[in-house]
């Protein structure tokens, strides 16, 4: 009888466990969502996937975290005194007040999110002297920094679902009022610095009309429309704390959210949180490069990796900076800067037919450009997990564009589709001279990214030299191209090509070696 009962206490005992286990793992799954039940909805910024986001090029250099540093899963837990006393030590000219909501916005990092603050400490190394040396030129407060962590968690790449872009998530129209370029080619929305100057004349404007930081904030978020229908709904108070139930769900954690990075970005080591460390040059210089360049010609002749380039220059989507429109900017490690201008003509020679063989030019020596090169009619078939913000975002347009020329009633579209677009493509075609040239009057457009495996002829075009032209699409890799050429091996294309490596990318357009 005795071990029957304690076989049968030893079963409860576990079957508790089992449950206990799984109210946990429950209730952390149910954590954002009873938070945006009280506080309002989370952006997406905290709703990534952190492991995806270690994983993308621009991160890739970081290396283990400091010895000395002490980290821990766990957070430390400190009463409402301390939180306070910390958040009026911060020099800030914000008001950077305490309450309930602001606490569940500060264990939402610390407890919840804390590999996303360690991500967000390791790239603010990177980008925060940059932001902070315009926030002082406009003679901005600089704590205002802190609001790209809760816009984009300092990725300069970062895309939202409704195609709000980089480090401060610009939608397209407000990127273009505020003077940054957008094409097929750039995005400066990408681009810190510059994003950055448009960021502070936002602010500017802002401040211009509310005279309160936490206003400016909110309007960053939702718009001025927004917060003075919220000021017209409240009696007309012009604070953000009587005005928040009458704001938009998303603005209400808004400010929070940007006190709480305030705390976080400022007393992790407190929360046994350390950043993690990035080997990304702190150190570099600028060039202006007045020829079409690839990033490729740069990394070959330099011998600087293409995802460092990539990492210090985001704003170029198709790793060419189109110096052949206008001069444009090439960052570098500083200690390349010199060796690039000593050799700066062969660098722009280098695999010139190759990398830049779409080049719309017939000049670009000179640097000069037709009239009207730059637009262009191209085809877009559209790939799997792809929507009508994630197309528009890689050509510089806008959803409403593309709704409009291809007689759309919603931005849902299905795979394999094909989207009419008219691109600017920054001086840089996506179909090459040659193929146009051949092309019968109806098809004139090119086709931007239809997957190989739907295609029954490759897209290529023979010269006289016993070779033809590929165009390497999304998912294409050497051995599959190889494939569809009888006799030609992947070692064959790599040596033909000159590629140090079997890697190769989209756009990108290689010899295939034929007769």
């Amino acid at each position: 009888m005795k071990r029957y009962l304690l076989a049968l206490i030893c079963l409860n005992s576990l079957v508790s466990l089992v449950y206990a286990q799984e109210e946990t793992r429950i209730e952390e799954k149910d954590t954002l969502s009873s938070l945006e039940a009280e506080v309002g909805l989370i952006p997406e910024s905290l709703d990534a996937n952190v492991d995806s986001l270690l994983r993308t090029w621009h991160v890739q250099y970081f290396s283990k975290r400091e010895d000395f540093c002490h980290d821990d899963d766990a957070n430390v837990y400190f009463p409402d005194s301390v939180y306070i006393d910390r958040l009026d030590r911060l020099p800030s000219v914000i008001a950077l007040p305490y309450n309930n909501i602001v606490r569940d916005c500060i264990d939402l990092y610390a407890e919840r999110k804390r590999n996303l603050v360690r991500y967000m400490l390791g790239m603010a190394d990177f980008y925060f002297p940059i932001i902070e040396q315009v926030l002082d030129e406009h003679g901005l407060p600089i704590e205002l920094k802190y609001l790209a962590v809760v816009e984009s968690a300092l990725n300069p790449v970062a895309l939202s679902r409704v195609g709000a872009c980089g480090l401060w998530q610009f939608m397209l129209p407000t990127g273009k009022s505020y003077g940054l370029e957008i094409n097929s080619l750039v995005d400066e929305r990408r681009d810190p610095l510059k994003a950055t100057e448009a960021a502070c004349e936002y602010f500017k404007d802002m401040y211009a009309i509310y005279g309160d930081w936490n206003l400016v904030l909110a309007s960053y978020n939702c718009g001025p429309g927004n917060v003075n229908k919220a000021i017209r709904r409240s009696g007309g108070k012009t604070d953000f704390w009587d005005i928040f139930p009458y704001l938009p769900k998303e603005t209400r954690s808004y400010v929070p959210l940007f006190i709480a990075a305030n705390y976080v970005m400022n007393y992790y080591c407190e929360h046994n949180i350390c950043p993690m460390q990035t080997s990304l040059p702190l150190a570099t210089d600028t060039v202006m490069v007045s020829n079409a360049l690839h990033l490729q010609q740069v990394s070959d002749l330099l011998q600087v990796d293409i995802e460092t380039l990539r990492a210090l220059n985001p704003q170029y989507k198709r790793d060419i900076v189109p110096g052949n429109t206008r001069p444009s900017v090439l960052k570098l490690p500083a200690a390349e800067t010199y060796a690039f201008i000593d050799k700066e003509d062969t660098v722009y020679t280098h695999r010139i037919e190759e990398l830049l063989a779409n080049c719309v030019s017939a000049d670009n020596a000179n640097g000069s450009l037709p009239s009207g090169a730059t637009r262009e009619k191209i085809t877009h078939v559209v790939l799997k997990g792809e929507n009508l913000y994630t197309v528009a975002n890689r050509y510089g347009v806008t959803a409403k564009d593309i709704r409009k020329w291809n007689g759309l009633g919603s931005n849902r579209v299905a795979k394999g589709k094909r989207l009419k677009l008219y691109v600017d493509n920054g001086g840089v075609a996506f179909a090459s001279a040659s193929t146009k040239m051949t092309a019968k009057p109806a098809e004139k457009s090119s086709v931007a990214s239809a997957p190989a495996k739907k295609r029954t002829q490759p897209s290529s075009v023979t010269n006289q030299e016993g070779f033809v032209s590929y165009k390497v699409r999304s998912g294409d890799s050497l051995y599959s191209i190889s494939k569809k050429y009888p006799g030609v091996s992947t070692a064959a294309l790599q040596k033909v090509n000159g590629l140090s490596s079997p890697d190769i990318r989209p756009g990108q357009v290689l010899k295939i070696p034929v007769g």
